[in-house]
Formats: structure tokens, sequence, C-alpha cells
């Protein structure tokens, strides 16, 4: 997939509009994707939730607190694909 963010508005609920490079867009829940403890705890705070922003560098979203999602998962559920595997290997 491979779709950076290039815009974020935060909605209420933890919902954010995306909008990717290829013209996709949509909203999605936080709070249904991902559970708000670790890095993640501090987004529980809707203020700061609404504090997000666009990475530009890294083609997705994320806190100042150093909290990021990753792109592709974010891609497939706004449009309804079934996240991407990856495959690795190691050199040895």
């Amino acid at each position: 997939m491979l779709q950076d963010i290039i815009e974020v508005i935060p909605q209420d609920n933890y919902q954010l509009y995306l909008k990717f490079e290829d013209g996709q867009s949509g909203v999605v829940n936080l709070k249904e994707l991902i559970e708000f403890t670790g890095i993640f705890a501090r987004l529980n705070d809707i203020e700061y939730f609404k504090s997000v922003k666009v990475n530009r560098e890294w083609g997705t979203i994320h806190w100042d607190n150093g909290a990021d999602l990753d792109p592709d998962v974010l891609y497939a559920v706004v449009t309804q694909q079934s996240i991407p595997k990856y495959e690795t290997s190691f050199i040895e």
C-alpha cells in the first residue's frame, strides 16, 4: 500500500479524519483500533488526543510524546481492505 497520510483532522469521540496521498479518505475510531495504554495512555485525554499532527517525513500521524501509528494499517481501515502482512527474513 505505502500511501502517506497528508491530512488529519481530529473529531469527537476519539475519531480522526484521515486523507491519503492517493485521495482516499475516511474516519477511523482509535478507541476501536488500539488500547490507550503504554505510549498511547496520554491519548485518553481528549484534548491531547486532538493535538495529533501529520509527520510528512514518516508519512503518518503522531503526537508529541512519540506515539505514532502505521499508515498502512490506517489505510486498510479507511479503505476497508485487509491489513497487510509483512514477511521478515534474516540474513545469516
